[in-house]
């Protein structure tokens, strides 16, 4: 029995001086269904500790289930938390998960999902929010696949100008 498999991608699209506007995709069928707005921190050739987003790339996903941040989202949403959203073996970085957040303050390269999201041209620090209604909505269907042995990848796709 073939194990079930979910594809996400990260489309960004804007890279100011402290975030990164992007869109996140759910590309697993035929269709690309959007799942929410998203925001990381800047893009930078030199990384700098808790201000550097990812690189380009795909990356698998898996769930932490050590640490504060699961401490805290075990207790912040009981029986729906089943671990972190754990961005696996980033070159050069460690612990990038998926989580709650409003803006670049709330990310250490980590991925924040939200249900709306400000031109970070107009607001440098960038902004998403309804971060936890959104958290909420998306976590579980990929909790879900993780939990009944599937794999999940994550796609980060650069289409904002960073060089």
């Amino acid at each position: 029995m073939k194990q079930p498999e979910m594809q996400l991608e990260v489309v960004r699209f804007s890279s100011e001086r402290d975030s990164t506007n992007g869109l996140l995709f759910d590309i697993t069928g035929e269709c690309r269904n959007f799942l929410s707005y998203t925001l990381e921190d800047e893009y930078r050739k030199e990384k700098v500790m808790h201000e550097t987003r990812i690189p380009a790339g795909t990356y698998e996903i898996t769930l932490r289930t050590v640490g504060g941040f699961h401490a805290k989202y075990t207790e912040r949403y009981g029986d729906m938390h089943k671990g972190m959203l754990w961005v696996r073996n980033v070159p050069g970085f460690e612990y990038i998960l998926i989580h709650t957040g409003n803006t670049d303050e709330h990310t250490s390269g980590c991925l924040l999902l939200g249900d709306s999201q400000t031109n970070n041209q107009i607001k440098q620090d960038g902004f998403v929010g309804s971060s936890t209604n959104n958290y909420k909505r998306v976590y579980p269907h990929i909790a879900e696949v993780l939990e009944n042995g599937g794999v999940v990848t994550i796609t980060y796709t650069d289409y904002d100008s960073v060089d």
